[in-house]
């Protein structure tokens, strides 16, 4: 099989998803964290799409510098892999896009909205933000 028409490993695609959910969260740019760790933003790119296996040496540099631990990349891996395995009929790769396709989690929209949430220093404004978007979903909803 030539290497064109090979599919990302799941692991892979789940440990980018997770790289790009931190990278977001934390304010950075995929240029600023490459140049942290002494790589290209293309290779970030392709690490968050799965496309390139992140050594272990790399991983670690990541998780350093995005401050989480390594185990972090890996959180929620045996759900994803339950899910791969219940959607057998299609290829391991689309399985998991399909996943992450559908994981609000994973949006950027979310991530930036729990970043500048938590930006907010005083703890009774960052609670009236809380209320007031929990009272226009329950408008939106009908409730």
């Amino acid at each position: 099989m030539s290497e064109a028409t090979m599919k990302p490993n799941p692991v892979d695609v789940h440990v980018g998803q997770r790289l790009r959910q931190r990278r977001v969260l934390v304010g950075l740019s995929q240029e600023k964290l490459a140049r942290m760790v002494g790589i290209t933003f293309q290779q970030v790119q392709k690490y968050e799409r799965g496309a390139n296996r992140i050594v272990a040496s790399r991983l670690y540099e990541l998780a350093r510098v995005l401050d989480v631990p390594v185990s972090y990349f890996f959180d929620d891996l045996s759900a994803k892999a339950a899910n791969d395995i219940a959607n057998q009929n299609v290829g391991p790769h689309e399985a998991t896009q399909d996943s992450a396709a559908h994981d609000v989690m994973a949006e950027r929209e979310t991530l930036e909205l729990v970043r500048a949430y938590y930006s907010i220093d005083d703890e009774k404004v960052r609670r009236r933000a809380f209320d007031l978007l929990r009272s226009l979903s329950k408008s939106a909803s009908g409730e």
